[in-house]
C-alpha cells in the first residue's frame, strides 16, 4: 500500500512583516478589488440590459424635452402638452419651483421614451435577425434587398457592443414542422435502401405510423416548450447527449487541437508554457470584463456568445446516472501535473495582481525541480490518479464519492476541479502531427484530467496542444482561444532570441506565493482501481488509429474555381473515397453544423449523403459516364449539401427534432419504432469542418510568409466502431488539412487506407476539371 499523506502542504508565502499598517493595507486592497470587480461587473449588467439603447440615449431624451418645455415654442406645443401631463398623473405638488418640476416632469418622460425604444429596438433586432435571405446571395452579389436589411440591422444595433450585449436580441429557435422533418429524414436515408426493400418499406410505415398519431401530440408539447424556453433543444442535449452517456470521455467525447503547424515560436517547454497561461488569462479577463468583441458574420449577424461563459474554470462531475458541469465564480489558479505529481500554481501575487509571464517561468521552472525531486515519494499509483477521469462516468462517480469525498483527497481534488484550467508539463515529445494529435485526444492513460473544461498539454521541444472538454461547448469556442494564442505568438514579440519569455515591465510584481504540491491517500482497493484504470485506457488508446496529414495539391482556391461550394466538394470527395473503401457501400454521414444564430444555439446535423451525392458516386465509379455528365452531377450534389447546410443553420434541421421528440417519447413513456430506428442509426461517416479564422487580426492564410505557422486545426475519435471520424480545415487556397481517425480492432476500418483512397478521390475529382471542355466552363484554371 502506498504511503499514506494525512495533510496537504501549505503555501508559502514569501516573507512580509506584518503589523497593523500592513493589514489595514492588505485590508483596503482586498476592499479595492473587490469594489472595482463588482462595478465592472455591474456596469457590464446594465449596459447588456440596456442594449442595443444606452445611457446617452437617455440623457438626449431628457435633454430634448427639457429644452422642449423651457422653449414653449408653438410648434412643439402637442408635444409639451403631453408631456404637462405627466404632472397630474404623477401628482407632482405644484408649488415647487418651476424648474425643479419642468426637470422631473422632463426626466420621467425620458425614461418613458428610453424604455419604449429600448424594447422596440431589441425586438426590431430579434424579428430583423430572423431573415436569413442572405445564406443564399453571394457576398459580393447582394440584392437590394439584403443591402436593405443589412443597413436596417446596422442602424437598430447599438453602438460598441460587448461580449454578451446581443444576447437579449437573438432570435429563438422554432421548432420546424413534423412533416416536414419526416419527409426529410426519408429522404435523406433513402440512397441506404433500395425503394422496394423490407427494410425502407417498413420505415415508410412507421413514419407514417408516428406523422398521423403520436407525432402531432409531442409536436403540440414540443413546440409549447419553445414558447417559454430560451432553447428548446440545448438543455436536453447538453443532459441526455453528453452528462448521460456513460461511455468515458477519453476518445469518445473530448477532442484535441494542435498548435502551429511547423513553426514553434521557442524550443523552451517552460517559456511557452508560462507565456501561454498568461495569454489565456488575458483571454479570461476580456470574457469576465465583457471586452471580448462578439463574433459577428459579415460584421453583421451576431452568433451566440453564451458557450464562452463556461470556457474557463468548469468541470464536469461525474455521477452515477447524469454528470454535472461545475462552474466556479472565483477561481485563481491552474493545476500544473508534472511527471504525475499535480501542483496548485496561483496566478496573482499576495496583492492580487496577475502574475507576469516572466514570474509564471520562474515558477514552472520551481514545479518541475519540485517533482524532479520528490519524484520517487510518490506512487505510481498516486501518479496514475488521472486514469480515472477516462473509465465509464458510473464507476468513476462511485470511487470519487467513496474515495474522494473528505480529507486530504478531498482537499486535492477541490483544487484541481476549481482551476481555471490545467497544465501539462511532458516529458517526451513527438515528430509527427498523428502521434501529437494521438497523445493529445487520449494522452498516456493517466496524463490527462478529462473533467476539467481544457489541459493545455506543453511536450517536451516547445510544442504544444489542448485536450478539451465537450460538454459545456463546441470545438470553435476552443478554436477561438487556441487562435488567439497563437496569433499573438506570431504578431507580438512574447519571447526573446534565446527562447525565454519577453519580460513585461509596466507592472510591479508583489510578494509570491509558492506552487503548492498535491498530496493523496490511496489505499489498496483504490490502488487496485487505478490499475484497471490504466490498463484499460491503454488498451482502448492503443486501439485508435489517427492520421492528421495536408493535402498540398490543391485547397480551396481551385475549388473555387469550378463553381462549386468548398465544403460540399470535400464532403463529395469523402463519399467517394468511404465508396471505395468499403467496397462499394454508402455511409450515413454526420457533418456538424452551428446553430448559434439562435440564443443558446450549438449544432444541428448535415446529413451529407443525398440522392444527389449518390448518383454522382456511382457515376464515378461508371466508365460509360462522361466527365461532363459527372461534373453536372457532382454540381448538383454540392448545390444540394449548400441547402442542407442553409437549411442547418436556419433551424430547419432533422436530428434535433427528431431528438426532442423522443426525448418527450421517453418522458411520456411511449415506445416509439419510427423514433428509436431514426436515432439510432450508426453514424459510419462522422464529419466536422473546423474555422481557420474567427479573428479579423489573424495573418492571412495564404500569406506565403505564414504558411508554416497555420494550425492544422483538431480532431475527435470515431462515432462508429466500424467508422472514421474526420474532421478538416481550409487553410487558405493551397491546401487543406485532415484528421482521419477510426479503430484498429476493425478490420472494416484503416486510417491510413482511408486517407490514400481520399487523395486519390480528390486527384479524380480535379481532373474532371482539366479537360479543356470543362476548363473553359470553369473559368480556364486548373
Amino acid at each position: 500500500m502506498a504511503e499514506a499523506r494525512s495533510a496537504v502542504s501549505q503555501p508559502r508565502i514569501v516573507e512580509l512583516e506584518l503589523d497593523r499598517n500592513s493589514t489595514w493595507n492588505d485590508f483596503v486592497r482586498a476592499w479595492r478589488r473587490s469594489a472595482v470587480k463588482g462595478f465592472f461587473r455591474f456596469r457590464n449588467m446594465v449596459r447588456n440590459g440596456l442594449w442595443p439603447t444606452s445611457v446617452y440615449n437617455l440623457g438626449v431624451g431628457v435633454g430634448f424635452l427639457s429644452s422642449s418645455l423651457a422653449s414653449d415654442a408653438k410648434v412643439l406645443a402637442p408635444i409639451n402638452k403631453r408631456v404637462w401631463s405627466l404632472a397630474d398623473q404623477l401628482h407632482i405638488p405644484r408649488g415647487i419651483p418651476y424648474y425643479l418640476r419642468l426637470f422631473i416632469v422632463s426626466s420621467s418622460g425620458g425614461i418613458v421614451f428610453f424604455v419604449l425604444l429600448m424594447f422596440t429596438r431589441r425586438w426590431m433586432l430579434r424579428i430583423l435577425l430572423s431573415y436569413r435571405g442572405w445564406m443564399y446571395e453571394p457576398l459580393h452579389r447582394q440584392s437590394w434587398y439584403t443591402k436593405t436589411w443589412g443597413f436596417i440591422v446596422w442602424m437598430v444595433s447599438g453602438y460598441h457592443p460587448i461580449t454578451f450585449s446581443y444576447q437579449n436580441s437573438l432570435p429563438h429557435l422554432c421548432v420546424p414542422p413534423l412533416n416536414s422533418t419526416i419527409d426529410r429524414f426519408l429522404l435523406s436515408v433513402k440512397p441506404l435502401h433500395k425503394e422496394d426493400s423490407l427494410e425502407y418499406r417498413s420505415l415508410i410505415k412507421d413514419a407514417e405510423d408516428f406523422r398521423t398519431d403520436l407525432g402531432p401530440r409531442l409536436q403540440r408539447f414540443l413546440v409549447l416548450k419553445s414558447w417559454w424556453s430560451p432553447n428548446w433543444v440545448t438543455d436536453w442535449w447538453e443532459k441526455y447527449v453528453y452528462l448521460s452517456n456513460r461511455s468515458p470521455l477519453s476518445i469518445n467525447s473530448n477532442y484535441y487541437v494542435l498548435d502551429n503547424s511547423l513553426w514553434c515560436p521557442t524550443d523552451r517547454q517552460i517559456s511557452r508554457a508560462a507565456s501561454t497561461i498568461y495569454q489565456y488569462m488575458k483571454c479570461k479577463r476580456m470574457i469576465d470584463h465583457e471586452s471580448l468583441p462578439p463574433i459577428l458574420i459579415r460584421n453583421t449577424i451576431p452568433l451566440c456568445m453564451a458557450q464562452y461563459e463556461r470556457l474557463f474554470s468548469t468541470t464536469r462531475v461525474p455521477g452515477t446516472d447524469v454528470d454535472v458541469l461545475l462552474k466556479f465564480d472565483v477561481s485563481k489558479h491552474v493545476a500544473v501535473l508534472r511527471r504525475g505529481i499535480y501542483y496548485r500554481l496561483d496566478l496573482h501575487d499576495c496583492c492580487g495582481r496577475p502574475l507576469l509571464p516572466q514570474i509564471l517561468e520562474k515558477q514552472l521552472e520551481w514545479i518541475v525541480a519540485d517533482a524532479d525531486q520528490h519524484f520517487s515519494e510518490y506512487s505510481q499509483f498516486e501518479r496514475s490518479l488521472a486514469a480515472l477521469t477516462a473509465i465509464d462516468r458510473t464507476e468513476w462517480a462511485q470511487i470519487r464519492m467513496t474515495y474522494f469525498a473528505n480529507g486530504v483527497n478531498r482537499e486535492s481534488l477541490d483544487i484541481l476541479e476549481s482551476a481555471v484550467f490545467h497544465v501539462n508539463l511532458e516529458t517526451k515529445s513527438f515528430s509527427s502531427w498523428s502521434e501529437r494529435g494521438k497523445y493529445l485526444l487520449h494522452g498516456d492513460g493517466s496524463s490527462i484530467w478529462f473533467d476539467k473544461s481544457f489541459n493545455a498539454i506543453f511536450f517536451s521541444d516547445g510544442k504544444m496542444g489542448l485536450n478539451a472538454e465537450h460538454s459545456w461547448g463546441d470545438a470553435p469556442i476552443m478554436g477561438h482561444i487556441s487562435e488567439y494564442n497563437l496569433t499573438n505568438e506570431i504578431l507580438q514579440h512574447l519571447y526573446q532570441s534565446n527562447g525565454f519569455v519577453e519580460p513585461v515591465t509596466s507592472i510591479q510584481q508583489d510578494a509570491l506565493i509558492t506552487p503548492m504540491r498535491l498530496h493523496w491517500n490511496i489505499p489498496v482497493v483504490l490502488e487496485l482501481a487505478i490499475d484497471r484504470a490504466v490498463q484499460f485506457n491503454r488498451k482502448n488508446n492503443e486501439d485508435l488509429d489517427l492520421v492528421v496529414v495536408e493535402h498540398k495539391d490543391y485547397g480551396k482556391g481551385f475549388i473555387k474555381t469550378c463553381k462549386v461550394s468548398p465544403d460540399g466538394y470535400l464532403q463529395m470527395a469523402l463519399q467517394l473515397a468511404y465508396f471505395k473503401d468499403s467496397g462499394g457501400k454508402l455511409a450515413l454521414t454526420y457533418e456538424s453544423s452551428m446553430t448559434r444564430l439562435f440564443l443558446l444555439g450549438r449544432t444541428e446535423t448535415i446529413r451529407s449523403l443525398t440522392t444527389e451525392a449518390a448518383d454522382f458516386i456511382h457515376s464515378m465509379a461508371d466508365k460509360s459516364r462522361s466527365n461532363d455528365e459527372r461534373i453536372a452531377l457532382l454540381r448538383k450534389a454540392c448545390e444540394r449539401h449548400q441547402v442542407l447546410c442553409r437549411e442547418a443553420m436556419s433551424g430547419k434541421g432533422i436530428d434535433r427534432h427528431l431528438f426532442g421528440l423522443y426525448v418527450l417519447s421517453k418522458g411520456f413513456g411511449y415506445e416509439n419504432n419510427f423514433l428509436k430506428n431514426a436515432l439510432m442509426m450508426p453514424w459510419t461517416l462522422s464529419t466536422s469542418q473546423q474555422p481557420q479564422q474567427q479573428i479579423q487580426t489573424s495573418p492571412d492564410c495564404n500569406n506565403p510568409a505564414f504558411r508554416d505557422k497555420l494550425c492544422p486545426g483538431g480532431g475527435f475519435g470515431p462515432v462508429s466502431d466500424k467508422g472514421y471520424g474526420i474532421s478538416y480545415m481550409f487553410p487558405g487556397d493551397w491546401s487543406l488539412y485532415f484528421h482521419v481517425s477510426s479503430k484498429k480492432s476493425t478490420t472494416e476500418t484503416d486510417s491510413k487506407r482511408f486517407v490514400s483512397l481520399l487523395f486519390e478521390s480528390l486527384r479524380e475529382m480535379k481532373q474532371l476539371f482539366q479537360t479543356p471542355a470543362s476548363q473553359q466552363k470553369c473559368g480556364g484554371q486548373s
